[in-house]
């Protein structure tokens, strides 16, 4: 069994939650994980405009002098959104970390976007999964020497839970490699909205665009899956056609986590804050009310243990009313059912034990 190291949110006058941070570091191994001069990715979820249930900055600042301790150069990351938001591209996604608390004044670590300025900065690393032979994995997580995951773990209307798969899966695959986890076709030009300008046909490097009628069209077979074009259209008339179902997209999530960790083995820690439990994801551009209350922090090497640990103390809680809840309100009830009834969310854990990410067996130790 993995070991999951867990304390709860209680604190007094002789050790603090930022203590209780840096001590759940240390004892599931951040000394044997990252090394004196390794450039450390601090993989952190910056929220959307609007959102207030991202991870405080001042928690991502205690990590960050943490991994300082060790003589090593950490960096917060992040990657490009595949829809067109406030984080599409490097520049607006950036403007966003800093304006929701992350500059370096804060956390005391340079911020990068993992996938470049416009998320087709990517690496191709070819896997062994059971759906996927290869992924495309920001350069920048694929470059660094080791990798620290801060996970704010909440509920997701396709996963069931965001965790530390989801932050991993998702949060570092390229434009491209979240195209592949969510849609099997081709993005979608709205003909009412195109005005026909010709940026996109212009930015597409494959040649997939025409323009048709004075609108753009995509041509399917020559599309390469970039979603380049969803960034630069400048009337957003472009989206992703989001046809992929919840237990697919969720085994390809995992396969992209090891697709994110690979020439990372001993060189990956995680930890999880179960906090603001919010019903949906940060990229939203609010935060609806927790559906329990604060439970604690979990922090491992395993990624798939921590994840159903952090899944386990949520369905233990007592679910509160008032919130989108809407069953398993009591102590043992399925609180991601209870929110999204269709997402069978153990798939991503299943997933991610057959194809080796870790074990769902655990030992939760508690601090």
């Amino acid at each position: 069994m993995s070991k999951v190291y867990f304390t709860d949110m209680r604190t007094n006058s002789r050790e603090n939650l930022f203590d209780k941070i840096a001590k759940l570091l240390a004892l599931a191994g951040l000394a044997q994980t990252v090394a004196k001069g390794d450039l450390t990715a601090v993989k952190i979820h910056f929220g959307e405009k609007g959102n207030h249930g991202y991870l405080r900055p001042v928690f991502a600042r205690r990590v960050v002098e943490e991994i300082k301790k060790l003589g090593a150069l950490p960096f917060l990351t992040d990657s490009s959104t595949l829809y067109p938001g406030q984080r599409k591209e490097a520049v607006s996604a950036l403007t966003c970390g800093i304006e929701n608390g992350f500059g370096y004044a804060c956390v005391g670590a340079p911020l990068i976007i993992s996938d470049g300025l416009r998320g087709v900065t990517e690496t191709e690393v070819a896997i062994e999964g059971d759906l996927l032979t290869h992924t495309y994995i920001g350069t920048e997580i694929i470059e660094a020497d080791s990798i620290v995951a801060m996970t704010h773990f909440k509920c997701h209307d396709l996963t069931g839970f965001g965790g530390a798969l989801k932050n991993m899966g998702m949060g570092c695959a390229s434009r491209r490699g979240k195209l592949v986890q969510h849609s099997t076709i081709a993005p979608r030009i709205s003909q009412q909205t195109c005005t026909g300008c010709g940026i996109c046909l212009k930015s597409c490097a494959h040649d997939a665009i025409v323009i048709t009628n004075g609108t753009a069209v995509i041509v399917p077979e020559k599309c390469a899956g970039c979603s380049r074009c969803i960034t630069v259209c400048p009337v957003l008339a472009i989206n992703v056609q989001w046809n992929q179902a919840a237990e697919p997209a969720m085994r390809k999530m995992a396969e992209y986590v090891k697709g994110a960790l690979t020439g990372k083995e001993g060189k990956a820690i995680f930890i999880n804050f179960i906090t603001q439990v919010s019903p949906a994801c940060d990229c939203y551009g609010h935060s609806d009310a927790p559906i329990v209350n604060d439970i604690g922090i979990c922090a491992s090497t395993d990624p798939v243990a921590i994840d159903q640990a952090c899944a386990d103390l949520v369905n233990g809680a007592r679910g509160n009313e008032g919130s989108a809840l809407k069953s398993g309100h009591e102590p043992g009830g399925d609180k991601f059912r209870g929110v999204s009834p269709e997402i069978p969310w153990e798939v991503q854990l299943e997933h991610g034990e057959k194809i080796g990410l870790g074990n769902r067996a655990y030992e939760l130790v508690r601090v």
